[in-house]
This record gives C-alpha cells, structure tokens and sequence, in this order.
C-alpha cells in the first residue's frame, strides 16, 4: 500500500485570498514533511474558495518538489474533455511529472446550469466525457463524435504531458453502477467514504475489482483509494472536542442540500468516530488502528484525508499534517514490515 493523504481545502468564512495562500503553504508543509499526494476540489458557489483547481495547481507545483497534486474532484460531466486534459497535461509538464486527476460525476449540481448543461443528462454526460477523456490520454491524435460536444477529426491534443499516462482515478461514492464504469474503463477508483460503516463497501470494491478482470484489463492496473474525512490530536477527546463544531457545520451547510443537509447531533458524530466508523478522528495511535483496520478489509492502495472542513483554522490544518508525518505514517509502516500487513 503507497501511504497517501490530500488535503483538500474548503472554507466558508475566511477570505478566499487568504485561504488561497493557506493552501499553498499547506501543500508547502505537506511536501516538506514527506507526504504523498495533495488534492485540490472543484466547487462554484461562495462558501467554497477554489472553482478553477489546475489554477491553484500550478501556484503548488511551482513551491514543491515532490508531493503529487491532483483534483479532488473535476466535476467531469460538466467540463470539456479536451480542455481538462490539456490541464492535466501543462501541470504535469510545470510540476515535472507529479500531476494527476481524479474525475467525477459531481455531487454538486451548480456547474450544469452554469455551464448550460441539462441534468436530465447527468449519467450520459459522464458516460461519454469519461470515454472521451480516456481516449485523448491514450492517443496522440483523437477522431471522435458523441452527441455533447463538437466532433474531433485527427486532432491532435495539446500539449502532451511530461510522462506518458499521468493517472486518472475515477471518483465514486459507492454506487454499483460507479464501480463496474471504473472496471470496464480500467482505471484507478477512489472511493469517498465519509458515512456509515466502512465494511459496507467490501461489495462495491469487489465489484470494481472483478469488472476490471472481466474487461480485459491487466490486473496489475487496479487500484484502490479510500477518502475520509480526518482529524488528529495528541489526545483524543481533545481531537473529538475540538473538531465536531466543524465537522457539524460542514455537513449541515457546506453539503449539496446547503442548510437543509444532515444535522449532526454529537451522538451521530460519535458513532461515527468510533473504531468501526467512516470518520477518522482521535489521537495518532487510533488513527493507524483504523487505518490498517480498513487495509484489512479493503487491501486498498492509497488512504486519502480530507482536513480542513468547515472553517477549520489553518494552525490546526498544519498540526494534523506534522502529525500525520510524525507519527501516523511511520507508526504505519512499522506495523506494515513488522507483520506484512501492507506491501510496501
């Protein structure tokens, strides 16, 4: 398993100037302290800083060395494939090889009237735009026709990255339907699970796992990321204490249903928190028991955080990647050489 964690950044109540430049130093930090990947979301409405990421993208490529940057997610269906591709592609090229995507159908519904999509259409928008996207990363020159964009005749898509396929994971939040697309496609799935019980998605990965064969595909091509929502403390009521008024707010306002979403009582959040729950919160140590608690079901590649919700100030953001860096990765990856737990 490839140690992974983004930070993905959402805020609604600081400035977006200023919560811009916390990412960046955030993604500065993570780099420095040895992290692997750092995702950036998509999002067109005010409480929500970043609606262009390969903009911010670039601002990270240009002050790391190391940690990979990714979306988290592109909202695909109401995108243009061409043109979400020569992204992909110049941050690749800045960053030297570290640029990646993660594409999704989009929980939010914003971006398909702003863009002048119908979303009678939601399902054959991402159907096609997910073929379309592939097809161009595979080939230097594309003909193409589908029935939501111009038609391609031998063009040729520019520029080309700096390595040949960067990877594209499809994004899914544990769909059946989700996970047979992303097995036929033959690419990497991530999986958000940020609710109920994790061991409910055993069936979903199973199912993306054996679409994958049943296409054709070479097995060595699956991968598997699981993101969550994070927090860490050194003591762990502190960290429960202290991150459920952002976590609550997050969930009940910053949803796709605004202040008509899920209202979080602390019981809720608690049940949540607990050892078998989708929410990773608590001291270091409950963090890598739970981490390798879900390896155990899912033997999943990469394990993705997501730690700045609902305002959640920036000193506290940076605390939870020294943490991370300091004591959860390598507890981690003593657990995994000790017992094999994790190939590494």
């Amino acid at each position: 398993m490839v140690f992974t964690h983004s930070v993905i950044f959402r805020s609604e109540s600081a400035a977006s100037s200023r919560r811009l430049s916390e990412i960046i130093e955030a993604a500065k930090l993570a780099d420095q302290a040895g992290l692997s990947v750092f995702g950036i979301g998509e999002h067109h409405r005010l409480d929500y800083t970043i609606s262009v990421p390969v903009a911010v993208m670039g601002a990270i490529a240009a002050v790391t060395k190391n940690i990979r940057i990714t979306t988290a997610v592109t909202i695909l269906s109401s995108s243009d494939p061409v043109r979400i591709f020569e992204e992909l592609a110049t941050i690749d090229l800045v960053s030297a090889g570290r640029g990646e995507l993660t594409v999704g159908r989009g929980a939010f519904i914003e971006s398909f009237p702003l863009f002048g999509y119908d979303l009678s259409n939601y399902d054959a928008l991402y159907e096609e735009k997910l073929a379309l996207l592939l097809k161009i990363a595979a080939s230097d020159e594309v003909t193409w026709r589908g029935r939501f964009r111009s038609a391609l005749d031998r063009v040729v898509i520019a520029p080309r990255p700096y390595v040949d396929r960067p990877p594209i994971w499809v994004g899914a939040g544990g769909t059946p339907d989700s996970a047979v697309r992303a097995g036929k496609a033959g690419v990497p799935l991530n999986l958000a699970n940020i609710g109920g019980e994790p061991a409910r998605f055993r069936p979903f990965i199973d199912l993306y796992r054996r679409s994958f064969r049943d296409a054709g595909h070479d097995p060595a091509g699956i991968k598997v990321g699981i993101s969550s929502h994070l927090h860490i403390q050194k003591d762990s009521q502190r960290a429960r204490d202290e991150f459920y008024p952002h976590y609550a707010s997050y969930i009940g306002h910053s949803l796709p249903n605004g202040d008509n979403g899920w209202k979080v009582s602390r019981e809720d959040y608690e049940r949540l928190a607990d050892p078998k729950g989708a929410l990773f919160v608590g001291s270091p140590q409950e963090i890598v028991d739970k981490i390798l608690y879900e390896y155990e079901m899912f033997r999943h590649d990469r394990s993705m955080a997501q730690i700045d919700i609902g305002g959640l100030p920036f000193v506290k953001v940076a605390n939870v990647i020294e943490l991370l860096a300091t004591e959860v990765i390598p507890a981690v990856r003593k657990a995994a050489n000790a017992s094999s737990v994790i190939s590494q």
